[in-house]
């Protein structure tokens, strides 16, 4: 059996990485607002070097190759973030949500808005997990594939609405998205996620304290950290705390680059 002790340096890791890797790209999108070419260049070359990190460590359950692999889910999911970000990708719908749009009709409004760039988020979890099916370290797709539902889930509780809509990273050139919030009050889907959350996040420790080798422990711990911080950005979403206060680092002096 593994002990918390264990655990320590995975969390550790995902902590660091999470921190430092959502700071970079806020601060390679508003840095580089005025040089989309070069935004989508960095954000492309972290694309395929996150690949092949994915590729080459495909065949080993060594922990280097578990945490590499890793790395290279996120490196894979931060090329859809500035793209999404920069507005390269982003939907077909770039107007506001039109006054008084209820139903089916704010619905289809919302999604028109984001639909490119979730195809894209879909077609990358498939091609993954597809190539995850055929080789022994599945790190990376399991990232990549649970950081897809966190955001689904986020994108769903903001569009019916939370009690605090932390914004503050969502650069001026997207304010248009602001219109499909829903309303500032706490709804039932809320906390059914962040308990659905917690219960994976619950399996993948069990399976790390119950791991038999070192790989599945780290690749088990990796995934429950990575869990528990998205319970944590969807609690943020009740709790009248401004979340991007932790990557104020990363906006500093970028207000007037925003507004170009």
């Amino acid at each position: 059996m593994v002990g918390f002790a264990d655990l320590g340096l995975p969390f550790a890791v995902v902590i660091a990485l999470w921190f430092v890797s959502t700071g970079l790209v806020a601060m390679l999108n508003h840095r580089l607002r005025q040089s989309l070419g070069r935004a989508l260049i960095i954000s492309g070359v972290c694309a395929i070097g996150g690949l092949s990190l994915v590729v080459v460590t495909s065949n080993s359950m060594a922990e280097w190759a578990v945490y590499a692999s890793f790395v290279g889910g996120l490196l894979i999911w931060s090329w859809h973030e500035i793209s999404f970000l920069t507005g390269a990708v982003s939907g077909s719908h770039r107007e506001p949500c039109r006054a008084g749009a209820r139903g089916w009709e704010r619905f289809s409004a919302a999604t028109m808005a984001l639909i490119h760039h979730e195809i894209a988020l879909a077609m990358t979890a498939g091609l993954l997990l597809s190539l995850a099916a055929f080789t022994v370290n599945p790190v990376g797709a399991y990232t990549f594939a649970l950081l897809l539902i966190f955001r689904l889930s986020s994108k769903l509780n903001i569009y019916w609405g939370v009690p605090n809509m932390s914004d503050e990273l969502l650069p001026r050139h997207m304010e248009y998205l602001k219109t499909y919030f829903g309303p500032k009050r706490l709804r039932p889907f809320l906390p059914v996620s962040i308990a659905l959350i917690m219960a994976m996040a619950a399996g993948f420790g069990w399976a790390a304290s119950a791991a038999t080798t070192s790989g599945l422990m780290v690749q088990n711990a990796l995934l429950c950290c990575l869990c528990l911080l998205a319970a944590l950005e969807h609690l943020f979403l009740a709790l009248p705390f401004r979340d991007s206060a932790l990557w104020q680092w990363a906006l500093d002096g970028n207000a007037a680059r925003d507004e170009v």
